[in-house]
């Protein structure tokens, strides 16, 4: 029997703020909540972003700014300036006919002269100089077509939460999401990995934009434009696979599987499907799933905007035949649009095996039995969508009616669109929606979007559809698709039901949910998600009533410690884990053989007893 994977904890931040306890996901339902939950969500909202209450005339005032502070909005000066962005601009100072004349320090002389460079003569002032042809990049500032991104809640640093160390952002974010996920299981890493060997640990995490920014390969790549060195530490932080070796090396201290898988924009189901097969094939009984990405900054948005791919300022203002762009409302998918909106975050997911999880009575949220990757085949433009979603999207809608069962396929399912809010995305998405419905006899198939709320976070986009779907099982809620009235009429819509107000399927009114992703270069994927309920169901005809029994009774610990950490997070005194330069393990902690090799610092042995599969 193999082992199917469950959601043991989770963590991360978004434009919607902390994923930990659904806290992200009520921010974008915040209208169909309950008070207290409601108010629970103000409450870590504004303790990420260091609000306080005694700042505001009243309570009402500091409501609307914790809420304003989140989602898309105009980019803040915290990244950069969008009105007035640094940049540089190729000037021709003189010509062969008009030479001018200059003075420069000796010890700025180029050490190569231009060939057009004449030393005239050299005095106190320095070398005098004239120059027939002289091309100049000086430095300037220009507005920035682009001025809307989904940014983390103004006021959260995550540089701030531990030792950052001149970190790039994205490694930033990227610690405080795994932290964050590992503390909401409620069990000690230690207590973990007294159950299971060394290499029975697996880590996939990356970047698909790499770390961009100039503590990364963005400043390595214009270091000697800047008239800068490069640092020591710029080429190795911007590596795309940095975010999984900064868990193994400054969080879990993991010997296991590890790697990064990239996909553009479905990088995180790319990476969700190597810790899938994993567990299933009994490589790994604890997988660490996620994606950090931060893109915010203009280089980024320059490329992105000539493709023609974002939703510029002066298109959204068209589209709304308005004076001023509706920053707010700038990603509109399904809907009459004009582009995505670039966003930030990191995301990250704790999968076990599930007889590990029954054994150590750890939550279980929810199950992700199976992730389908496929490309799109010839195809005359790398960026334009293609037929490989079809058969990731056909593939996990036929697993899950296997799994569950026709009914919960037609009556209980449904879709995390992609929903890039660009005018190609609702119409190549959509039909393959339709498709797949009416093959699979759903009449009326929910579709919703999150990035018509947290703008499109790029590798880490599938991990904010996981988090929002872990809340509908929560609280029983589907979000609805942001900013949109009435659905586009060049989009598919028969047999679906685009959900345009939140619809309130009650907490087992949902079986399964699909995750879709297109991404850049024709890289699908699809994630089958299954919700507790069904989970424990499933986990009942594996494993037995009484074994479930002991699950239960072992996990009112287990919850209760979770339980504190939200607690904590809520009086703003949770601290991002992170050890740098400890708990070191060098050649003398290990001891091996022909039959195993252990570790000091680990309970078990590594077996080397392996069979030939062949």
């Amino acid at each position: 029997m193999k082992a199917m994977p469950v959601v043991v904890g989770f963590g991360g931040v978004n434009a919607a703020g902390r994923s930990t306890f659904h806290l992200g996901y009520r921010r974008l339902v915040e209208e169909a909540l309950p008070a207290d939950k409601r108010s629970e969500m103000i409450t870590a909202l504004a303790a990420l972003s260091g609000m306080s209450s005694d700042a505001y005339p009243s309570a009402e005032a500091f409501e609307s700014a914790v809420l304003e502070n989140s989602l898309i909005r105009k980019i803040g000066a915290e990244h950069f300036d969008v009105d007035s962005a640094p940049g540089m601009k190729r000037v021709k100072l003189c010509t062969a006919k008009q030479a001018i004349e200059f003075t420069m320090k000796k010890r700025d002389l180029p050490a190569q002269l231009p060939a057009s460079w004449t030393v005239i003569g050299e005095d106190k002032e320095g070398v005098r100089l004239s120059a027939s042809d002289l091309n100049a990049l000086l430095p300037t500032s220009r507005k920035m077509a682009v001025s809307t991104a989904g940014t983390v809640p103004s006021g959260f640093d995550p540089a701030t939460r531990y030792s950052s160390r001149h970190h790039p952002r994205g490694l930033q974010l990227n610690m405080f999401a795994a932290s964050d996920a590992l503390q909401s299981v409620g069990i000690a890493w230690s207590e973990i990995m007294s159950h299971i060997n060394p290499d029975q640990v697996s880590v996939y995490s990356g970047s698909a934009m790499a770390q961009l920014d100039d503590a990364g390969a963005g400043g390595l790549l214009k270091s000697r434009w800047q008239g800068d060195r490069a640092s020591s530490k710029q080429c190795p932080l911007g590596l795309i696979e940095m975010p999984a070796d900064f868990v193994n090396a400054y969080l879990l201290g993991s010997v296991g599987s590890t790697g990064a898988a990239v996909g553009a924009c479905a990088s995180f189901l790319y990476n969700l499907n190597l810790a899938i097969e994993d567990i299933k094939e009994g490589r790994a009984k604890v997988a660490f799933v996620g994606n950090a990405e931060a893109p915010v900054n203009p280089e980024v948005i320059e490329g992105y905007a000539a493709m023609s791919a974002l939703a510029t300022d002066d298109n959204l203002c068209k589209l709304d035949s308005s004076s001023e762009p509706n920053h707010r409302r700038a990603s509109r998918p399904f809907a009459d649009n004009c582009g995505f909106t670039i966003a930030e975050g990191a995301q990250y997911a704790v999968l076990m095996a599930d007889s590990l999880a029954l054994e150590l009575g750890a939550n279980i949220h929810a199950s992700t039995p199976a992730v389908y990757v496929n490309a799109d085949g010839f195809k005359k433009s790398i960026s334009a969508p293609g037929i490989g979603n079809y058969l990731t999207l056909a593939k996990s809608v036929a697993f899950a009616r296997s799994l569950l069962g026709q009914e919960s396929v037609e009556q209980r399912s449904f879709v995390q669109a992609h929903g890039s809010s660009t005018p190609a995305n609702r119409v190549t998405e959509s039909i393959i929606f339709e498709r797949v419905a009416k093959a699979f006899g759903i009449a009326n198939w929910p579709i919703t979007a999150m990035k018509s709320y947290l703008g499109h976070s790029l590798g880490v986009a599938s991990g904010d559809q996981l988090m929002a779907t872990l809340g509908v099982w929560a609280d029983g809620i589907i979000p609805r698709i942001n900013n949109v009235s009435e659905i586009a009429d060049d989009v598919y819509q028969e047999n679906l039901d685009y959900v345009i107000a939140h619809r309130n399927v009650g907490v087992e009114g949902i079986d399964v949910a699909f995750l879709n992703a297109k991404g850049f270069g024709g890289n699908n994927a699809s994630g089958v998600v299954v919700s507790p309920a069904k989970t424990m169901a499933l986990l009942e005809s594996r494993y037995g009533a009484e074994k479930l029994s002991q699950w239960r009774s072992k996990n009112q610990a287990v919850a209760a410690k979770s339980e504190a950490y939200k607690q904590q997070i809520l009086a703003g005194e949770d601290v991002t884990q992170y050890s740098f330069g400890e708990h070191v393990v060098m050649d003398e902690a290990v001891e091996i053989s022909s039959l195993s090799l252990s570790i000091d610092s680990y309970a078990s042995a590594v077996s080397l007893e392996i069979e030939n599969p062949y």
